[in-house]
């Protein structure tokens, strides 16, 4: 089928499409399609019956079935549409076995056995692979196994008693060479007519596609001429890998088309007696049968293949559209999260300072209780402070704007200093806090200033959440190819489900009402600060018996 001939389909399939009606008129409005339909049936079926004869009155490829199932499904739908397409179709066939010279007894019979096939193979479509697309390994399965595995298998039933009764030709080889041969027409042809269109058309416009489709095809060509005419042995399958590179190169469109330059030249060779099939000991029938399915086990599995790739090719388009869209999310998401901050932090910096003025008495003489809300202003602006500050943190690291300056890092040092701050806070004055150093060498290659921030926070967390335990330990040891720090405490853990959560942004587990000052987004600074680093972070916790949280960090 040429670019002319799809460009005439395409009214036809508009008509199809949701929102259009499809009737018999709607066919009929536009005439060139269904014409060039009938008139291809017709010569398809005359090539076959004047060539491809191998059992009695049954051709060996059945092409004609292939191109009616493959623009029934593509054109339309509809009571009226059906009746008058399918009686076009029938015509068509009908035409061709006349032609051919079959008498009117045959030719009604064969006319209404392939109707039979057609329309059965239509409806098995239509109920089973409604979507018609080979681009996925379900819908060429469902395709396939309906239309070139059933329909021609109960036509293939109806052909052999009817040949049977009328010729007195034996059931079995009528029946094998209907089935296999109209199997392998409807898998081919109707395979490739479904997988063509414009967009395919199109493409071979572009020289680089062009120049590459014509060597792979001239290849494979070569190949076939070569096997099927030349040489005596049976050597097919050094087809199987230009049959892979046109899958991976050309995908559905590119095997099918292949398949049909296959199928066409070792029917040629079979019919003329060359190439390895008379090897085969037996009738033409016999060979037909052999040669069938050849094609069918041997080659058109790699459709499978070329379905897959196209499958992946279309998942991998949508996940880099999704990641593309989840970046322009996270980048205006860390765009708002800096607008916020740098909003807060000029008048928050104010009402500090006015608090500070309010409560040492410089505004004025004030009472006690005064004084205790002055200190209240200011320790819960200097809460929003932390907040806008963790804030624009969150946002740089989202944003790749945190630098970091990776040296060798005393990881013990660290882990003195950060527990020596920790000691001064009022709430850690009843804890224990231990420094654990496993072994010598426990230099880390971090940011020394960065990792002392997340090593902090984790301590914060620590003396808020597990007080109730008295204790909170920080140990270092060396790993197989780096450095582990861990913060421990006892208190009350986390549920597997909590563990989950624990690093997302503004997740503060249910705590939110509780008496324990948080944001939620100091574990999720930690993460990518860690992240930033070249190291891991987790936890290890069991409900009731404490938790441990723990950072892997490359050796200096």
């Amino acid at each position: 089928m040429t670019a002319t001939d799809t460009d005439a389909l395409e009214p036809v399939a508009a008509a199809a499409r949701p929102g259009r009606t499809s009737t018999a008129a709607g066919l009929f409005a536009q005439p060139l399609a269904p014409m060039l339909t009938v008139l291809g049936v017709a010569v398809l079926v005359f090539a076959a019956i004047s060539t491809a004869r191998t059992a009695d009155m049954i051709a060996a490829l059945w092409a004609a079935n292939g191109l009616a199932v493959a623009v029934w499904l593509r054109s339309g739908r509809g009571f009226g549409y059906d009746l008058a397409f399918g009686g076009l179709i029938a015509f068509g066939v009908l035409a061709g076995e006349f032609l051919a010279g079959n008498g009117p007894i045959l030719s009604v019979g064969f006319t209404a056995l392939n109707m039979l096939e057609i329309v059965l193979a239509v409806w098995l479509a239509r109920r089973f692979a409604p979507t018609l697309n080979l681009a996925t390994v379900a819908g060429a399965c469902r395709f396939i196994l309906c239309t070139a595995g059933v329909a021609p298998a109960v036509a293939g039933l109806a052909a052999g008693i009817f040949l049977l009764l009328t010729r007195g030709a034996p059931f079995l080889p009528t029946f094998q060479t209907w089935w296999f041969g109209h199997a392998l027409g409807l898998a081919v042809i109707g395979s490739f007519f479904l997988a063509l269109d414009m967009r395919a058309v199109r493409a071979m416009f572009n020289p680089w596609r062009a120049a590459e489709t014509v060597l792979t095809f001239g290849l494979l060509i070569v190949i076939c001429v070569t096997v099927y005419f030349v040489v005596d042995m049976p050597l097919g399958f050094v087809m199987v890998p230009v049959l892979i590179v046109i899958a991976a190169r050309l995908r559905v469109i590119g095997v099918t088309a292949a398949l049909v330059v296959i199928s066409v030249l070792s029917l040629a060779s079979l019919m003329m007696g060359a190439g390895p099939w008379h090897l085969v000991i037996g009738d033409l029938s016999k060979r037909a049968v052999l040669l069938q399915l050849t094609l069918l086990f041997g080659y058109l599995p790699i459709l499978l293949v070329a379905s897959l790739l196209e499958e992946h090719d279309r998942l991998s388009a949508r996940a880099r559209a999704g990641q593309l869209r989840a970046e322009k999310a996270s980048a205006a998401k860390s765009r708002l999260l800096a607008n916020v901050a740098h909003e807060i932090k000029s008048p928050i910096g104010g009402i500090i300072g006015i608090g500070d003025l309010w409560s040492t008495g410089q505004l004025g003489p004030i009472t006690e209780t005064q004084a205790e809300m002055a200190a209240m202003l200011v320790k819960t602006a200097r809460q929003v402070e932390a907040l806008s500050h963790d804030l624009l943190d969150v946002a740089r690291a989202e944003s790749g704007a945190v630098k970091v300056e990776m040296r060798p890092t005393d990881i013990p040092g660290i882990l003195e200093d950060v527990r020596r701050t920790t000691a001064m806070r009022p709430e850690a004055r009843m804890l224990s806090l231990k420094v654990i150093c496993e072994g010598d060498g426990l230099v880390a290659l971090a940011d020394s200033q960065r990792l002392a921030q997340v090593i902090d926070n984790l301590a914060t967390n620590a003396v808020k959440y597990g007080a109730a335990g008295g204790e909170v330990l920080f140990r270092a040891k060396r790993i197989y190819d780096g450095v582990r720090i861990e913060v421990s405490d006892k208190g009350p853990g986390l549920s597997p489900d909590k563990q989950a959560q624990l690093f997302e942004p503004f997740n503060r587990l249910g705590l939110e009402r509780s008496a324990i000052e948080g944001h939620g987004i100091g574990l999720a600074l930690a993460k990518r600060l860690v992240e930033l680093q070249g190291g891991s972070i987790g936890v290890v916790s069991v409900a009731g018996e404490g938790a441990t949280f723990w950072i892997e960090l490359p050796a200096a």
